[in-house]
């Protein structure tokens, strides 16, 4: 198996679109910044998440110098205001950091994501620390070879690897530049890669039932981070 870093990527603010680095810290969270920060509904307490809102989809998230974080929306403005970025959501929205977010973090997910209109929408319980859905996934690693023609954004990676067979990594400690991961699992898929987003992505209700019909329902790979360390483009991964 030969696999090598070709693209590193975070997203500063959940379910928002992300920023391609060289090169990252990855530690206990993942990746430094990587779901940060959330977006919340003020009347129900609700993380939101681009499978409730597909309009997250199109704004993005970066982090600031000073550490906090701003967003961009569609139409070019940039701010962290929440006014504004209530105007924008339709709802009242709270953008929070995930260091001052304290008990459960609950999402939602649809019961049924073919009729997503009139079908039942499921509160779950996401990951302690960084905003991620799943606390065994701190990183998640998608080789070229499983997404062949699909566009890599839709399924929101850490790493985008060159090569393929990422699945067979799960149960290894791998190294990749100065970090050592334990890949966990691989990674459970929802409507979100069906979803319409900036960039030209279409709405695209095939993707999902192809990975569910061929992958299992699975596409990518989890990590957790054994070693702290850098990642950049060009890395080879070692099965340590």
């Amino acid at each position: 198996m030969s696999l090598q870093v070709l693209e590193v990527w975070r997203f500063p603010v959940k379910s928002l679109l992300g920023e391609r680095l060289d090169a990252a810290e990855v530690g206990p969270q993942g990746v430094a910044g990587d779901r940060a920060w959330a977006l919340f509904d003020a009347a129900t307490g609700l993380g939101l998440t681009a499978r409730r809102v597909p309009q997250l989809l199109f704004a993005a998230g970066r982090l600031r110098a000073d550490g906090g974080v701003e967003v961009v929306l569609p139409d070019g403005t940039v701010t962290a205001d929440e006014a504004v970025l209530s105007g924008w959501a339709g709802r009242p929205v709270a953008l929070r950091p995930a260091a001052e977010v304290t008990g459960p973090r609950r999402y939602e997910n649809p019961e049924d994501a073919e009729d997503e209109e009139r079908g039942r929408w499921n509160p779950f319980s996401g990951a302690d620390g960084a905003f991620h859905d799943n606390a065994d996934a701190r990183v998640t690693l998608v080789s070229t070879g499983t997404l062949g023609s699909w566009d890599r954004r839709r399924f929101r990676a850490n790493l985008v690897l060159a090569g393929g067979g990422e699945d067979d990594l799960v149960g290894s400690r791998v190294r990749l530049g100065g970090a050592e991961l334990d890949v966990v699992r691989s990674v459970p898929r929802c409507v979100m890669t069906t979803r319409p987003q900036a960039g030209g992505i279409a709405r695209d209700t095939g993707v999902l039932k192809t990975i569910h019909r061929e992958l299992g329902g699975a596409l990518a790979v989890g990590a957790l981070v054994a070693r702290p360390g850098r990642v950049a483009v060009g890395d080879a991964l070692v099965r340590i």
